[in-house]
């Protein structure tokens, strides 16, 4: 799954990166080292300019809300469950069908992460002894160092309590589409805990690797069968996974300081 990641890349950065032809420097967020469901985060996406009469589509970077929300629900209530689409059923589930057929977005990051619990902890957990075993935070994120592009969905939810000009009568939503993660060798493991992403979780957002980004965000492809061929793992061997402190579990703290790396699990958390 994917249920927090780090996203600091400035929005020049990611101009840059992905081609952007429009963005807002008034929409820009500040770098974000744990982001969580319902917060503001960039996506990159394709799509005609409002009140232009060119017809063609524009690659933009544009502040959504983590959490969909379907354009036909009649409350946003549900879109914090919404944070994630399995990538196997995407294609048919109510909720994302119509954003998969034509609003797909990319999500940057620069990495993301996932909780283990190590084997210590397990054990005393099938004891009794604790309740509530401590799990040590991971951090996944690409071993070259370049972006983490997660595939993504949008949806426009319509607030009809509110006038058309209320500044939320619109909500801009999204969800990443996970996928099963992968059992062979990480490019470059810890000496201590897992060697392989399903070792940590048997789910991991699904990444696209830039040779799919076009393909991916073109609005004008809307062949269900087509676009799943788009959801294929990426090659195997392109991440690393690193242990992280235990200050990333509390979604109030935030800084570069969440991304360092551990020498080995913290105490009471060996894998």
């Amino acid at each position: 799954m994917c249920g927090r990641y780090a996203a600091s890349r400035r929005p020049e950065d990611l101009a840059g990166i992905f081609e952007i032809e429009k963005w807002e420097p008034e929409e820009a967020l500040e770098p974000d080292y744990n982001v969580a469901p319902t917060k503001e985060v960039y996506a990159v996406l394709d799509r005609p300019l409002k009140d232009t009469p060119d017809p063609r589509p524009v690659r933009q970077l544009r502040k959504l809300k983590w959490g969909l929300v379907p354009s036909w629900a009649k409350t946003p209530e549900g879109g914090a469950r919404m944070i994630n689409a399995r990538a196997e059923t995407v294609h048919e589930k109510p909720s994302y069908r119509r954003a998969f057929a034509t609003r797909r977005c990319i999500l940057p990051a620069d990495g993301y992460y996932e909780w283990v619990t190590g084997t210590q902890e397990r054990d005393l957990e099938v004891e009794g002894k604790r309740k509530r075993p401590r799990k040590q935070p991971y951090f996944v994120t690409p071993a070259d160092g370049s972006v983490f592009a997660m595939a993504g969905l949008y949806e426009f939810w319509r607030d009809r309590t509110l006038p058309d000009d209320h500044p939320l009568a619109w909500w801009a939503t999204c969800s990443v589409i996970t996928t099963e993660a992968e059992r062979t060798p990480l490019a470059v493991a810890p000496e201590e805990g897992p060697r392989a992403l399903a070792d940590i979780h048997p789910r991991m957002p699904l990444m696209l690797t830039p040779d799919r980004w076009d393909a991916w965000l073109d609005p004008a492809r809307t062949d269900p069968d087509d676009l799943r061929e788009l959801l294929a793992p990426p090659p195997a061997g392109l991440m690393r996974a690193f242990p992280v402190g235990t200050a990333v579990s509390n979604v109030r703290n935030n800084g570069p300081e969440l991304l360092k790396e551990l020498p080995a699990p913290e105490e009471g958390t060996l894998f």
